[in-house]
């Protein structure tokens, strides 16, 4: 079973807590990284970090981390050798991002996607498959040198 990493800033915060409350009910198991309170002073990087290094640790784990335009966090994860994050605005595109580029971080603009479209989200980004063609792989491998 996979294990999903939250994460979320201030701006961020509440629609993590509805995701995290949804993903549950559906029985995924769900580690809530934090913020784990409201605090209009907290830094998106704290809790990127976070995801992104129990992404690392796990093989079997995504995650999704969310602020208000999406970017910080995703930049933030993508600092990391080894995680892709895509930063999410439609369901075609996350599809393709997990497809083609093994995505397995999804980042989430709080400001600008509610609870129904971020759940839509969520489902294309779980259920994606990897393709597995040599020039995924290879391209995959490439990424993940250039952080070295």
């Amino acid at each position: 079973m996979v294990v999903i990493y939250l994460g979320a800033d201030h701006r961020g915060f509440n629609l993590k807590e509805e995701i995290k409350r949804y993903l549950q009910d559906q029985g995924f198991t769900v580690v809530d990284l934090g913020n784990h309170s409201y605090q209009p002073d907290d830094d998106f990087v704290d809790f990127s970090q976070r995801v992104a290094k129990n992404v690392l640790s796990n093989k079997d784990s995504v995650g999704i981390v969310f602020c208000g335009s999406g970017v910080g966090v995703d930049i933030a994860c993508n600092r990391f050798s080894g995680i892709r994050s895509v930063l999410g605005f439609n369901k075609d595109q996350i599809e393709k991002a997990v497809a083609d580029d093994h995505c397995n971080v999804l980042s989430l603009a709080a400001d600008f996607v509610d609870k129904n479209t971020a759940i839509d989200f969520i489902k294309t980004f779980l259920s994606a498959e990897k393709k597995q063609d040599d020039k995924y792989l290879r391209r995959i491998r490439k990424l993940d040198r250039l952080l070295r």
